[in-house]
């Protein structure tokens, strides 16, 4: 897998630009806002985007998603339907979080956990992972080693949980029986702040460690 993490929004959320180094061909994972840097970052690297990938329905992660979608003529793909609420209300999200007008949308198709996406010849995980929201999914790449997590993990801290629907027990135990048995190898692009991998979190990162009780 190649990969370009293109920071967007006012809260600088990862949207990831991957694609297939034989194919070319290419997905936007989490496209927030700022439409013209992605676009920048796909003419840069001379890919072909087929879709539009979302791990939740967070207007940080999906607000561009409509538009960007219409423009290039691709499906949006996920989350997990019962993020639905979430994309219905992108319009109150937008006026609660300051954001400019957003397309409101429902995905092309909704992902269950252990379905799988194809980009060019790249095989995708689809692992539902709940407690930030209740749809949250991760995509990973196994032979690659990388995860594309969303919210659900980050270096040295974890999702919120204090959003509706978000809840702490769910979200712990994602990230403990679903993404950490993957082993300790995967590096992974957080939806906010820099990248580590499973088995440094698993080891360090004081929520899901066992150091907070």
């Amino acid at each position: 897998m190649a990969y370009r993490v293109i920071p967007v929004t006012p809260f600088a959320q990862n949207c990831t630009l991957i694609w297939c180094p034989e194919t070319r061909e290419a997905a936007v994972v989490d496209p927030g806002g700022d439409m013209e840097l992605i676009e920048q970052a796909i003419a840069q690297e001379g890919v072909q985007v087929k879709q539009v990938l979302l791990t939740h329905g967070h207007i940080d992660h999906a607000g561009a998603s409509a538009t960007l979608a219409r423009q290039l003529g691709v499906s949006i793909i996920g989350p997990h339907r019962a993020d639905q609420f979430w994309l219905d209300g992108l319009e109150q999200q937008s006026a609660m979080f300051g954001f400019s007008q957003v397309e409101g949308f429902l995905p092309d198709r909704w992902l269950e956990d252990g379905e799988q996406v194809q980009v060019g010849n790249l095989t995708l995980d689809v692992v539902h992972c709940p407690g930030h929201t209740p749809g949250h999914v991760v995509f990973v790449d196994k032979a690659n080693q990388m995860a594309q997590v969303g919210d659900v993990l980050f270096q040295g801290s974890i999702g919120r949980t204090d959003f509706p629907q978000g809840d702490h027990a769910t979200l712990i135990d994602s990230i403990k029986n679903k993404l950490f048995p993957l082993g300790d190898e995967i590096r992974f692009v957080p939806g906010h702040g820099p990248e580590s991998t499973f088995g440094h979190e698993r080891k360090t990162n004081p929520y899901v460690s066992g150091r907070w009780g």
